[in-house]
């Protein structure tokens, strides 16, 4: 089922062209990443779809809903966070929660209320004030705020902005459980293409507000088709041995005092094992096929591809 259908969406501001015939789908249940470099048209994308601004064309569906004539019944299941969450700094998260409770029109009880902090890990420090709180933290009473009405789509715009790495760990956990637990729908932009592989279901790309590419997070990683980079002591003879031998025709290229193979991911334990036999001193033996490379590529290359839409 599709939760969010956009189709031929457009943003002109004057003669500047921030999103260009977009169209995509958010199917029920996903982790949707949403990708793109700065300036790209993602939150210019997210903006129209919170309706905080209109497009200049095409259409968002919401819910089989069109956006633009239910607004309000649309609104009332999504929670957002975009950027950094509005939060009362000298309020404790639990008063921050019942506040926001109260203007969505929710009387919640304590328990409820501690509950909802306990989902994102600050039921210990809820009676605290937030301007105690570390950024991570306040991200996390952001999401909590943003689900208190219990949404059906969560949406989240770069939601590990300015966070240290626990704090990074602890949003991509907390989304993990929202997907997995809580059967909540999520659409993350982010420019931490690392962590968005670590959790996306399905995958969008786009470059100067069009589309790349969209498909599904299996299906971008094509394990046939990973890449790796070798790095030895000498790469000449690496290279001339590896010419010479059954993996010839994995050999892609050779980069300075590197070499680029493509090959099966579940090869790569006999690669290895033949490096040794070939006595080819091996440095580092690393993975390239990753999301930040297939998402360099795709961007520098500009292929306006739909690569999985079969």
């Amino acid at each position: 089922m599709a939760i969010v259908s956009v189709q031929h969406l457009s943003k002109q501001f004057g003669s500047f062209s921030a999103v260009n015939d977009l169209s995509f789908t958010v199917e029920a249940g996903d982790v949707y990443g949403f990708l793109g470099q700065n300036g790209a048209g993602k939150s210019t994308t997210i903006r129209m779809l919170m309706t905080l601004i209109a497009p200049t064309a095409g259409s968002i569906k919401v819910f089989d809903m069109p956006l633009a004539t239910h607004r309000k019944e649309i609104l009332q299941q999504i929670g957002a966070v975009i950027e950094k969450p509005d939060v009362y700094k000298y309020l404790s998260a639990y008063d921050n929660l019942r506040l926001f409770a109260r203007l969505s029109g929710l009387q919640l009880s304590r328990k409820q209320l501690m509950d909802q902090l306990e989902m994102v890990g600050l039921a210990e420090r809820g009676y605290d004030t937030v301007r105690t709180f570390s950024q991570g933290m306040k991200q996390r009473l952001g999401i909590a705020i943003a689900l208190v009405h219990n949404p059906q789509l969560i949406v989240l715009d770069e939601p590990t902005n300015g966070l240290d790495p626990q704090g990074i760990a602890d949003i991509r956990n907390l989304i993990l459980r929202l997907s997995r637990e809580w059967k909540k729908t999520v659409i993350v932009s982010s420019h931490l293409l690392s962590e968005i592989e670590q959790i996306a279901t399905r995958v969008l790309i786009i470059d100067k507000g069009k589309k790349i590419v969209e498909g599904s997070a299996a299906d971008l990683f094509d394990p046939a088709q990973t890449l790796v980079e070798l790095t030895t002591t000498d790469s000449s003879f690496a290279w001339n041995s590896l010419q010479q031998s059954q993996w010839a025709g994995v050999l892609k290229e050779q980069r300075g005092a590197q070499i680029i193979l493509q090959l099966h991911r579940n090869d790569i334990p006999e690669l290895h094992k033949a490096l040794v036999q070939m006595q080819i001193g091996v440095i580092s033996l690393q993975l390239k096929h990753s999301l930040e490379d297939y998402f360099l590529q795709v961007t520098a290359g500009k292929q306006h591809v739909d690569a999985f839409s079969n």
